[in-house]
C-alpha cells in the first residue's frame, strides 16, 4: 500500500508564491501521511505555452539545478518520494518537458522527458520542447516502479503499455489541460470525460494504478488571441480495473490523499490477463504512421 498525495493548485505569474505555496501543500499532503507526493506539469509557474516568446525560455533550468536542490531537500526533511514537473535547460537551445523524480533521502531517483509533443492554439509546447529521448523507462524508487509520462502522452496507450511493460508498478501523469473560452458546455463534458476514460482505460488494458495531477483555474492568454484556459481539475486516481479511487473538483484547488495497493495489480492480472493474450506475432503495423492497401 502507497499513500499518495495528489496536489491540484492553481498558479499566478509569481513563480516564487507558487513554489512557496507548493512547499505548503507537500507539507500538508506529508502530514496526513503521503509517501508519494505527485505535481501538476511546469508547476512552478503559469502555463506558459500559450504564446510562442523567446524571452520565455528563461524560464527554463538546469536538471540538478535550483527545483531539484529545493524539492530534493523537502523531500529529504520529509521523507517522501516527490514527482516534480520542469522546464529543463538541456544546453543551449535544447530543452525539454521533463518529470524529475526525488527520492525520500533528497536524491535524484530518475526522471522522464516527455515523448508526445502537442502544437495546438493555446498549447505550442513544440517551440519550447524538444521531444524526449529517454524512452518508455520506469524510475526504481523505495515506493515501487514509477511509470512517469506528462499530459499530452496520457492519449497514447502505447506509451502506458511499454512502461507496464517495463514492469511499472503505477502509472503517473502531471498534467496540464483545460477548456478554451469558445467551447460549448457540451464539449467541455466530452473533453473532460474522454480524458478520463483515456487513463482509465490505461488502468485497465494494463491491470496498474493510474494517478493524474492536472492543474487548475484560468491562466489568460497574453496575446489576446484567445480567451485563455480554464484549467478543468478533476485530479485523480484509479486502481488497475479502471475503479475511481479519489477525484478533485473541476473548479478549486485541492490536496488529495489516497491510498494505492500495488499489490492488487497481481490480482487484476491473474483474472484479465491481458498480458497472456497479446498477440504480439501481429502487431508489427504498430511501428508505422499508417496501413494503407498497399501496405
Amino acid at each position: 500500500m502507497v499513500t499518495t498525495g495528489l496536489i491540484q493548485q492553481s498558479n499566478t505569474g509569481n513563480n516564487q508564491k507558487n513554489t512557496l505555496r507548493l512547499e505548503e501543500n507537500i507539507r500538508k499532503v506529508a502530514a496526513k501521511g503521503a509517501q508519494l507526493i505527485v505535481l501538476q506539469e511546469l508547476h512552478n509557474s503559469l502555463y506558459f505555452c500559450q504564446t510562442e516568446e523567446t524571452d520565455l525560455f528563461d524560464l527554463a533550468e538546469s536538471i540538478p539545478g535550483p527545483s531539484t536542490e529545493r524539492f530534493g531537500q523537502l523531500a529529504k526533511e520529509l521523507g517522501v518520494v516527490i514527482v516534480t514537473s520542469l522546464f529543463e535547460k538541456r544546453t543551449a537551445g535544447l530543452y525539454h518537458n521533463t518529470a524529475v523524480v526525488l527520492e525520500k533521502d533528497g536524491s535524484i531517483a530518475g526522471k522522464y522527458r516527455k515523448m508526445h509533443i502537442p502544437d495546438d492554439p493555446a498549447y505550442y509546447e513544440k517551440f519550447y520542447f524538444t521531444p524526449g529521448d529517454m524512452g518508455f523507462e520506469p524510475i526504481n524508487t523505495s515506493v515501487g516502479r514509477l511509470g512517469v509520462l506528462v499530459c499530452w502522452d496520457q492519449w497514447y496507450p502505447e506509451a502506458a503499455r511499454l512502461m507496464a511493460m517495463r514492469g511499472a508498478d503505477i502509472l503517473i501523469y502531471p498534467t496540464a489541460i483545460g477548456w478554451e473560452s469558445t467551447d460549448t458546455p457540451e464539449e467541455q463534458t466530452r473533453q473532460k470525460d474522454a480524458w478520463n476514460i483515456s487513463q482509465r482505460g490505461h488502468a485497465v488494458a494494463n491491470g496498474l494504478p493510474v494517478v493524474s495531477v492536472n492543474r487548475v483555474g484560468h491562466e489568460p492568454d497574453p496575446s489576446n488571441a484567445t480567451g485563455g484556459i480554464l484549467f478543468w481539475g478533476n485530479s485523480f486516481a484509479a486502481g488497475p480495473q479502471g475503479e475511481t479511487l479519489i477525484q478533485a473538483p473541476s473548479d478549486e484547488e485541492a490536496n488529495l490523499v489516497v491510498n494505492i495497493d500495488l499489490k492488487r495489480s497481481e490480482e487484476v492480472r491473474r483474472i484479465w490477463p491481458f498480458f497472456r493474450d497479446r498477440r504480439i506475432d501481429a502487431y508489427k503495423g504498430l511501428t508505422k504512421r499508417f496501413l494503407d492497401e498497399e501496405n
